[in-house]
């Protein structure tokens, strides 16, 4: 009846390092992260983000405010900045032009330069292989080729 005290603990994963309170408290005194609510706020987070995630070795305390400083940016950007949904060949035509890019370096991509043409001219949707070819010819996220009608 059940797993014994000794499986139990062998099945749960070992504890990475451990998070120091004082010296997180301390980061969190410095950085004084709140939610962003103007322009200034958000231009100092994005520069303590900035400064934390060119550390080469950060630690646990610097990643655990790196992650919550990002998810206020995050929150800040959706609300102050939203994204329109755009049909995908929207999108590829804007990371074309982003890039500096004609139909024909798309053809290794997508397959043929016909292809090419109807997904980037919406007169064809791309298929799910394309879709994460896409997003990682671009380094996207591949939700963003996705039709959402």
């Amino acid at each position: 009846m059940g797993v014994s005290v000794n499986k139990r603990t062998k099945m749960r994963a070992k504890p990475g390092p451990r998070l120091n309170r004082r010296k997180y408290v301390e980061l969190l005194a410095e950085a004084l992260p709140t939610v962003i609510t103007s322009e200034e706020e958000y231009s100092r987070m994005i520069a303590i983000v900035d400064r934390l995630a060119v550390r080469r070795e950060p630690s646990v305390e610097e990643e655990r405010l790196l992650e919550l400083l990002s998810t206020l940016i995050e929150v800040y950007e959706n609300e102050k900045y939203p994204i329109p949904d755009a049909p995908p060949h929207v999108m590829i035509q804007q990371f074309m032009l982003d890039r500096g890019l004609r139909q024909a370096d798309l053809v290794p991509v997508l397959g043929s330069r016909s292809l090419v043409s109807e997904v980037v001219n919406g007169k064809r949707r791309p298929s799910k292989m394309q879709v994460k070819n896409l997003g990682r010819f671009f380094g996207v996220s591949p939700e963003l080729f996705i039709s959402l009608d």
